[in-house]
Parts: structure tokens; C-alpha cells; sequence
């Protein structure tokens, strides 16, 4: 292979299709046609000598050899991207760039979408692609560079990405505001006997850390509906007679229509670290976001 014949262009060219696997996504997301872009990877091919990308029923598969080149080639990139940007700066005012962020759907109603308001304001060239969280593949999307910023509960976290707590939720009781039998507070024999909605995010389960809570006391809670995210549950109670506990985050801009109540027995809460891959450590634009991210979460206690 000639690699004097191989321009940077080519090789950003090379990484984002094999993030994206599609012609047409990564012609968007590079903001070139598809016709550019397919002529970009022919000549790819014709350099490396290999398909790198064939047709399959979604999308492109990539071959061996691109499944071998695509992490270390992006790592150089962002090298790359991170020694330019350091060289100049990042002034959140005037860059331009797209940052893919993992995260719940709690997450992204509780932190990011208010967030994202603000950065519109602070940086309007900054692009947030949010993409539902799978912990499982956290760690492969990290290294491969589709997920630059990702939020997780600590102890779920892939091991071999950096983190940092961002911030601490703890449960709350949500009833109805005109609820015809809780007014303001609400005891253990009240609790277990009203119905309750529980979020099963794998779907079709009836329980959680509250049972478990419940279970030690000898006690039990009648659950008749169980829905796969904690963003219809607020809805739901409002126009119900239904109970149901929620990360208070989720529900106190609810205030008008429910009521957030003190659990009459301590349900376990828990905490959201934020985790990304060790080459952007020191990426100015991600180092910025972080900051940013830790600094926005305190101001939501």
C-alpha cells in the first residue's frame, strides 16, 4: 500500500463508517454527499486492498481487516483532534463539534435535557447526540469512539473507563395532588395499600428495591402496573389513583400536579458517575463538558 496516497480526509472518512456502518449516516454526519462519500470508500478499498465495508440486510458489515484497523485508528484521530485543539484552545462560544452522550432515560430527563437548554446558550456549536445507555456494551462503544461521554450507576461502570460521581437521587413517594385518601403524608399500612406502578426497564416485572424493603418488614405493596421506563410514571399517577416511587429529580418540577412525599420506610437511592475512555482525559472539549456536567448537577441539588 502507498500511504503517501492516503489523506486525513480519507482517514476520517474510514472511522466515521465504521462507527456508523450506513453510507447515508455517515455521509450526515460528515456533512458530504453520498455519492462523496461512497467514492471516499472506493478509494479506500483500492488503497488498503480490501472491501473494509460489504452490503448486509442493515446497513455495512465490516470486515476483518476494518474490525483490526478501526480502534487504533480512531484513537489516532483523536489524538490527533486533541493536540489541534489544544494548540488553539477550546472557546466553547465558537467550536464546532458533535459530542455522543450514553445515558438513561432518567438521565436524560433529570440532566441532560436541562442542561442541553443551557448549552444551546453557552455553546451553540456544540452538538449532543444522546443515545440510550446499554451498560453492557458500554465498554466496545467507548473504545471505538461512539459513545465519547456516557452515565452510569458506580458500581455498573466498565472498569476500564475513568469516572466521576456526578450526582446522588434518593426516592420518593408521587401521588396525585387531589389524591381522595393521602393528603401530605402517607404511613406504611397506607402505602401498601394503595396501588402502585414500578418501573421494570427489561419489562414484565412487578417488583423492586422497595419490595425488597417492604419484604424485610413482613410487608408487601400491591403493584398492578408495570411499565419499562420512569418517564410515563409521573404522567400516569397524575391521572390516577396510583402510587409510585421515582428519583425525586424526576418528579419535583411535578409540584403542580402531584404530591412528592417522605417513603415511611428508607428506600435505598443511588448514584450517577459520569465515565469516558482514557484517550479523551485530556480532550479540551471534553474535559470542558465534564466540568460543565459536574458543575450543572450541583446546581440541581
Amino acid at each position: 500500500m502507498d500511504s503517501s496516497r492516503l489523506d486525513l480526509n480519507l482517514l476520517v472518512a474510514l472511522d466515521t463508517l465504521l462507527a456508523e456502518r450506513n453510507v447515508t449516516r455517515a455521509a450526515r454526519r460528515l456533512n458530504i454527499s453520498q455519492p462523496a462519500l461512497s467514492a471516499q470508500l472506493q478509494r479506500l478499498r483500492d488503497l488498503l486492498g480490501d472491501p473494509l465495508l460489504v452490503p448486509a440486510q442493515r446497513g455495512m458489515t465490516p470486515t476483518k481487516r476494518a474490525l483490526e484497523l478501526q480502534a487504533p485508528l480512531h484513537e489516532a484521530l483523536a489524538g490527533v483532534r486533541a493536540v489541534l485543539a489544544a494548540g488553539t484552545g477550546f472557546d466553547p462560544a465558537t467550536a464546532q463539534i458533535t459530542i455522543s452522550v450514553a445515558a438513561s432515560d432518567y438521565v436524560q430527563y433529570a440532566l441532560l435535557m436541562p442542561l442541553a437548554f443551557q448549552l444551546r446558550r453557552e455553546a451553540p456549536g456544540v452538538r449532543l447526540a444522546w443515545r440510550a445507555l446499554d451498560a453492557a456494551q458500554l465498554a466496545g462503544q467507548a473504545e471505538r469512539g461512539e459513545v465519547d461521554l456516557a452515565f452510569i450507576t458506580p458500581e455498573t461502570a466498565p472498569e476500564q473507563l475513568r469516572s466521576r460521581k456526578v450526582l446522588d437521587e434518593r426516592y420518593v413517594v408521587i401521588v396525585r395532588r387531589d389524591h381522595p385518601r393521602v393528603s401530605g403524608a402517607i404511613d406504611l399500612d397506607l402505602l401498601c395499600a394503595l396501588d402502585h406502578v414500578v418501573v421494570s426497564p427489561r419489562g414484565g416485572g412487578f417488583a423492586g428495591a422497595t419490595d425488597v424493603v417492604l419484604a424485610a418488614r413482613g410487608r408487601a405493596r400491591r403493584v398492578v402496573l408495570s411499565v419499562p421506563s420512569f418517564l410515563m410514571v409521573p404522567e400516569l399517577v397524575a391521572r390516577s389513583d396510583m402510587a409510585a416511587l421515582v428519583p425525586g429529580r424526576l418528579a419535583r418540577d411535578r409540584a403542580d400536579r402531584l404530591q412528592l412525599l417522605e417513603p415511611p420506610v428508607p428506600v435505598p437511592g443511588f448514584s450517577i458517575s459520569m465515565v469516558w475512555h482514557r484517550r479523551l482525559a485530556k480532550h479540551p472539549a471534553l474535559t470542558w463538558l465534564r466540568d460543565r456536567v459536574r458543575s450543572f448537577a450541583r446546581g440541581l441539588e
